[in-house]
C-alpha cells in the first residue's frame, strides 16, 4: 500500500510567541512520529521555526519555507499562495492545519484544527484591526476544510453554531498531558507558592485573580503567587496592578519559559489557580493535575468536563468565590490530599498518543 504523503502546515509556529498551540503541535508531531505506520510527513515551517520538528524519524521532512510569521501579512500570504504550490511538488495527499487558518485553494484535501472560536464568543478581546482577520480566514478556513477538528466539546458546539458546520464534518479529539507530569507527581517538593499558566490575556481573568490573592496575603503573607505564560494584551494592565495592590516583590510574571522551567514550577507549587473566564480545552489545568498539584478552576466548560470532580471549582467572575477557593486550596488538608491523589487519575484518561491517533484517523478520512 503507498504511504500516504500528510502535509503539516506550520507556518504559524513562532517558538516562544503563539502559546499553547505550540504545545499543541509539538506534542502532536511528537505522538504521531511513535505511531508505527506507514505514512510519510512534510512538515512546512518558517524561518523562526528551526528544524527539529519531527527530527530524527526517517518519515519526517522539514520543508522551510523563506518566510517569517513574526510579520503576519507575510505569512498569510505565503499561507495563501505559495503553500499549495509547495505541497503539490511534495506530492501531498493532504493537508494539516493545526493552528486555525488553512489555504482558501489547495490541491488536495485539508483537515483544520479549531482550537476555540473565541473572536466569536469574546470579539472584545481582540484588537480591531485583527478582527477582521480572524473572522475572514477561519470561517472560510473551516468551509473549504474536508474534516474540522475541535479540542473539546464546548468548541465543536461553537462550530456549529457560528459556522452552520454539518456535525459530521466535525471531530472532537481532546489534548493530552505529557508523561514527564506523572513523575512530578510522584516527587514533589511544595513550597508556599501559588502557580498559574496563562497568557497575559482579558479573558484569563487574572485582574482578578490578583485581587484575590491581594486579599489573601492579609492573613498568609508568607505566599507568593507566580503566574507563568506568554505576555499578552493585558501585560501592561496586570503590572501596574500589581503596583497599586503593592504585591511587587510577591507577585511574580515570568513571561513565556523553557518547559524545564515550567516543570520546577508545577513541582514546587503548594496550589494551582486557572480563574479563566473562557477555554477552548485548558491544557495548564490537565498538567496540573497530572502533576499532583491541587486545583481550582473555573466552573466553565469545558474546564468543568475535562477536570470533572479532580479540582475545587469556583464562579470566575466572583471575587469572594476565588478568595474562598484560595482558602480552601491552601489550608483544607483533607481536601488537598483528595485532589492531589485524582488528579493524576483524571490526566491519565487524556494522552497524545490518543490524540495522533484519531487525528490520524481523521486525516486518512480526509484523504479518502
Amino acid at each position: 500500500m503507498r504511504r500516504l504523503r500528510i502535509g503539516v502546515n506550520a507556518l504559524y509556529l513562532i517558538p516562544g510567541g503563539v502559546g499553547g498551540t505550540e504545545i499543541y503541535l509539538r506534542n502532536l508531531l511528537s505522538a504521531l512520529s511513535e505511531i508505527d505506520e506507514p505514512e510519510e510527513y512534510f512538515v512546512f515551517t518558517n524561518r523562526e521555526t528551526g528544524l527539529e520538528l519531527g527530527r530524527g524519524r526517517a518519515n519526517f521532512h522539514v520543508v522551510e519555507q523563506p518566510v517569517r510569521a513574526a510579520f503576519r501579512p507575510a505569512r498569510i500570504v505565503w499561507e495563501q499562495a505559495v503553500l499549495p504550490i509547495a505541497g503539490a511538488a511534495h506530492g501531498i495527499d493532504v493537508l494539516l492545519n493545526p493552528g486555525f487558518t488553512a489555504p482558501l485553494v489547495c490541491g488536495c484535501p485539508q483537515v483544520t484544527v479549531f482550537h476555540d472560536l473565541q473572536h466569536k464568543r469574546h470579539p472584545e478581546n481582540f484588537r480591531w484591526f485583527d478582527l477582521p482577520f480572524w473572522r475572514f480566514l477561519l470561517f472560510w478556513s473551516a468551509q473549504v476544510s474536508k474534516v474540522v477538528i475541535a479540542d473539546s466539546e464546548a468548541t465543536g458546539r461553537d462550530l456549529e453554531r457560528f459556522y452552520r458546520l454539518p456535525r459530521q464534518k466535525i471531530r472532537v479529539i481532546p489534548l493530552g498531558v505529557e508523561s514527564r507530569f506523572f513523575e512530578i507527581a510522584k516527587a514533589r517538593r511544595p513550597e508556599l507558592l501559588l502557580l498559574s499558566v496563562s497568557t497575559l490575556h482579558p479573558h484569563k481573568n487574572l485582574d482578578r485573580l490578583l485581587r484575590a490573592f491581594a486579599a489573601f496575603r492579609q492573613k498568609r503573607p508568607e505566599f507568593r503567587l507566580v503566574i507563568a505564560g506568554l505576555r499578552g494584551f493585558e501585560s501592561a494592565e496586570l503590572e501596574r496592578l500589581r503596583g497599586e495592590l503593592a504585591l511587587a516583590g510577591a507577585v511574580e510574571f515570568t513571561g513565556w519559559i523553557p518547559r524545564e522551567d515550567l516543570y520546577s514550577l508545577y513541582a514546587r507549587a503548594w496550589g494551582f489557580l486557572y480563574p479563566s473566564t473562557f477555554e477552548g480545552f485548558g491544557l495548564p489545568v490537565l498538567e496540573a493535575l497530572a502533576a499532583g498539584v491541587p486545583t481550582a478552576c473555573s466552573h466553565i466548560e469545558p474546564l468543568a468536563s475535562i477536570a470533572g470532580a479532580a479540582v475545587l471549582p469556583f464562579d470566575p467572575d466572583s471575587d469572594d468565590a476565588l478568595l474562598d477557593a484560595m482558602n480552601r486550596l491552601t489550608l483544607d488538608e483533607s481536601l488537598r490530599e483528595r485532589l492531589a491523589a485524582v488528579g493524576p487519575e483524571r490526566a491519565a484518561e487524556f494522552s497524545w498518543s490518543t490524540t495522533a491517533r484519531l487525528t490520524l484517523e481523521a486525516l486518512r478520512e480526509a484523504a479518502g
